[in-house]
């Protein structure tokens, strides 16, 4: 799993409340195990029509937010059944970042699992973000994990908060395996032993 460190990247704004799983990727796309390619059908049906042709007006197809890193989004994100491969659009797509009033439980969990950092803010705050996120191609807001803090693109910064264990994580770039290979050393010595104590297991 990559590092999370500083992001600076434009924010997109999404100004929708319980978008939920299905929103961002559609069952359609769930076939697949690989963590690639699932960008092609993140927001499948506020993208496309019924025919496959795309529409006309959304925003991270809008040239101005084709590269975006950050999403700004309403409440309740997230919502819905608990496929993994919501998270693993979003990445592929090069969103690393969501900020939102509220996310739903297991959609949040899966965030930190893959390298996305999702970060909860009062609604007033949020709305500042998503003012600034209308800016387009100027919408360039910097997120600082060590220190907390979101910078806006002009210069205000509001700070937000994270659980200690999971900063840790993202900074470090662990997932469950790179957890678990923490202890390499200890699960080596552990097998070693047993096999000389018990070498019928």
């Amino acid at each position: 799993m990559d590092k999370f460190t500083t992001l600076t990247g434009v924010a997109a704004p999404l100004p929708l409340v319980n978008v939920d799983t299905d929103m961002i990727i559609p069952k359609q796309f769930l076939k697949t195990v690989q963590r690639t390619g699932l960008s092609k059908g993140l927001f499948y049906e506020m993208r496309f029509d019924e025919a496959g042709k795309p529409k006309e007006g959304f925003v991270l197809d809008q040239p101005a937010y084709r590269d975006a890193s950050i999403l700004v989004a309403g409440e309740n994100f997230g919502c819905g059944s608990s496929r993994e491969h919501a998270p693993w659009a979003l990445l592929d797509a090069g969103i690393r970042c969501v900020i939102a009033p509220s996310f739903a439980d297991i959609f949040y969990n899966n965030c930190f699992k893959n390298g996305i950092l999702p970060i909860v803010l009062p609604q007033e705050q949020v709305d500042l973000l998503m003012d600034d996120a209308e800016r387009g191609a100027n919408a360039v807001v910097s997120v600082d994990l060590e220190k907390q803090e979101i910078t806006g693109p002009d210069g205000g910064k509001i700070r937000f908060e994270i659980d200690a264990f999971r900063k840790h994580c993202l900074l470090n770039g662990l997932d469950d395996i790179g957890l678990t290979m923490e202890k390499a050393d200890a699960i080596t010595a552990f097998e070693e032993s047993r096999s000389g104590s018990q070498p019928w297991l």
